[in-house]
């Protein structure tokens, strides 16, 4: 008996060791899970690459046919970038903001190019890039407790790694300018109304009767354990996994092709402007907007919008906090100070 050998060889998910996210195989099904849930899911640096790593794993098992995308806990699928470290690495080094989307963007793309079918199981609110990753996947189903969200233009940023790309051809171009111009929730029946969700579960119980259309209220109190509300994810998992067998009595590679060919639309706009998305938003990260929107989130107080639309309207900078770097010391030389210096931050000289 011969053995042939193999290009791609693949791990049991148990060799991997993953610190921000959890893997497993089983039954024909790969889970990937975002295991932050103390930031709610956010992805780090790390777990971009964590992330990429997986699903390119279970895209090259043969013994696996479906992937199922996730966060930890019932509380978020997943709420895009560390805000916390983009105000603490990336506002400092906007050129590895750079670095970082290209991470963002293999991220992504191993969605995009898994020749399977990803299955986003909606745990909890989806933010950012957390809803980005989910219109990545091929087919969404959602707990009734979550919501959708895009919060861009309000944290100093463009939802341009999949929102901007992907929300017209989904919802629609004017509901898509309403999402990425109001950043406004999305709950789950208006998400399964506009085509965001195809599936939208009952995940709110009430001792032991399931409440099938809790309203924000009930909501509230299932995910604070109050007044005998709970949140409960077995019906979504059981939907779920209906979904995943479903798939899996398909041939592969019909599935592959059927993926490839649907997703046209979507790689004409992701490849058409991720790349300029990419330079735009690390140079951007060196400007105003930035820094005031992380910081703001990072110190819990509204951002400063007025304020820098004021400066602008009076011919002020609102690109950079002090103005351009125009001036020069008339005392030590010093050159390329900002033009609201009064004085020298070399010398403390008066400036002109």
């Amino acid at each position: 008996m011969t053995t042939t050998m193999r290009a791609f060889e693949t791990r049991c998910a148990e060799s991997f060791t993953f610190r921000e996210m959890l893997y497993a195989k089983a039954d024909g099904v790969a889970r990937i899970t975002i295991n932050r849930p103390q930031h709610y899911n956010a992805y780090s640096t790390s777990a971009l690459e964590e992330l990429a790593t997986a699903f390119r794993d279970a895209s090259f098992d043969d013994a696996v046919g479906v992937i199922v995308l996730t966060g930890a806990g019932d509380r978020a699928f997943c709420t895009g970038g560390d805000v916390k470290e983009y105000a603490g690495t990336y506002v400092a080094a906007p050129r590895d903001y750079w670095k970082y989307m290209a991470l963002f963007r293999a991220y992504i793309e191993s969605i995009l190019n898994t020749g399977k079918p990803v299955i986003a199981r909606i745990n909890g609110m989806a933010v950012g890039g957390g809803n980005e990753s989910q219109l990545a996947c091929d087919l969404t189903v959602m707990a009734q407790h979550a919501y959708l969200k895009q919060v861009g233009t309000q944290v100093g940023s463009v939802a341009c790694g999949g929102a901007t790309q992907w929300l017209p051809l989904v919802v629609g171009d004017k509901r898509a300018r309403q999402i990425l111009f109001l950043n406004e929730p999305i709950p789950a029946a208006q998400a399964l109304a506009w085509g965001l969700a195809n599936w939208v579960v009952p995940s709110v119980r009430r001792g032991e009767t399931w409440v099938d259309e809790a309203g924000p209220d009930e909501i509230r109190k299932a995910q604070r354990g109050e007044d005998g509300f709970s949140i409960d994810l077995s019906r979504l998992d059981a939907v779920v996994d209906d979904v995943a067998r479903k798939i899996l009595a398909s041939f592969p590679e019909c599935a592959r092709y059927t993926k490839q060919q649907t997703n046209v639309l979507k790689d004409f706009a992701w490849h058409s402007t991720v790349r300029h998305a990419q330079d735009w938003l690390a140079l951007h990260y060196a400007c105003w907007e930035p820094l005031e929107g992380m910081q703001a989130f990072v110190e819990k107080r509204a951002p400063r919008y007025a304020m820098l639309r004021e400066r602008a309207a009076q011919g002020l900078s609102s690109e950079a906090p002090w103005g351009a770097a125009l001036k020069a010391c008339g005392r030590c030389g010093a050159a390329g100070l900002p033009v609201d210096h009064r004085f020298c931050g070399a010398c403390g000289a008066p400036l002109s």
